[in-house]
């Protein structure tokens, strides 16, 4: 009987010593990637003061910010996920919904992106393996690389078309989560106002980053636009509304407890417990067939 449960312990030291093996090996680089199923809403809030050009005076107002962005699970493979990502930007005035057609005077500016990232450096695809209906962009989109560094950061601005660095500044707290916090400025870089207006754009903004997940807990923006001679045409200062950020808090911590259960806690499960069961095991055998062949002696 000894022999027979010393076996089954060697088989199931032999398993978790390998379920420990895949964890320190495979599991992070299997979890530490940006999934391909997302379907996400990004809520800010805020105000503005925005000229009327019909009158030439500058009206204070609400404004919300929406942005809805969903992958292509189809088109996205190990390495690359594929997002469409649609944005809005309105006035409030009563019951507003997240967005309003072109020929309503609350919109402010709308949008639609098609863009690929890097599922392991959150980075954009700018290749010439891209369809032609995908935007190459520079720099990180959506999201930080996990396991963040305290260091600067290139990310892409859909406003000018182009990467703005990202500079660390500080560590701050959410909720009880740790963040990073990093900042982007531009100053006065020419962009297109719409209706081929010429003007220019000025723009800080604050990310706050879950470290262990790269995920974006919370973002503030101070924008100004300006026409070409310099009158300003919109100043803007918006940020992730308190709900949104309490999700994003819940949804990181809900995320590294997965990861930390599987690169923590199944390694040190499997090493530990297979090493005692495998330990065990030889034990219960050694002895059971001393004891058979004390017996075999005594008979």
């Amino acid at each position: 009987m000894r022999v027979i449960v010393g076996r089954v312990l060697l088989g199931l030291g032999a398993f978790l010593l390998v379920a420990g093996i895949l964890g320190v090996a495979w599991a992070p680089g299997a979890v530490k990637k940006t999934p391909v199923e997302v379907d996400q809403k990004t809520d800010l809030t805020g105000t503005a003061e925005r000229l009327d050009t019909s009158t030439g005076e500058t009206r204070e107002l609400e404004v919300k910010y929406t942005s809805i962005t969903k992958s292509d699970t189809e088109a996205s493979d190990d390495d690359t996920v594929y997002f469409k990502q649609a944005t809005c930007l309105v006035e409030v005035d009563g019951e507003t919904p997240d967005c309003v057609s072109d020929d309503d005077d609350r919109l402010i500016s709308a949008g639609e992106e098609t863009f690929a990232t890097d599922r392991k450096t959150a980075m954009g695809v700018d290749g010439s393996e891209l369809p032609d209906d995908v935007e190459p962009f520079e720099g990180l989109v959506n999201k930080w690389p996990f396991d963040a560094e305290k260091k600067d950061y290139e990310i892409y601005d859909n406003v000018i078309d182009e990467p703005v660095t990202a500079r660390f500044e500080r560590t701050d707290e959410i909720n009880g989560l740790e963040v990073y916090i990093y900042t982007t400025e531009t100053d006065r870089a020419p962009i297109d106002l719409g209706s081929d207006i010429d003007g220019l754009y000025t723009d800080r903004k604050e990310y706050s980053v879950d470290p262990r997940t790269g995920s974006i807990i919370k973002q503030a923006a101070d924008q100004q636009r300006f026409l070409a001679d310099g009158t300003q045409v919109l100043s803007l200062q918006m940020e992730y509304t308190d709900e949104e950020i309490d999700d994003n808090v819940i949804d990181a911590k809900d995320n590294i407890a997965s990861i930390d259960l599987l690169t923590k806690t199944v390694p040190l499960v499997g090493f530990i417990g297979g090493a005692l069961c495998v330990l065990a095991g030889i034990a219960l055998i050694l002895t059971g067939r001393r004891t058979k062949t004390q017996a075999g002696h005594t008979a």
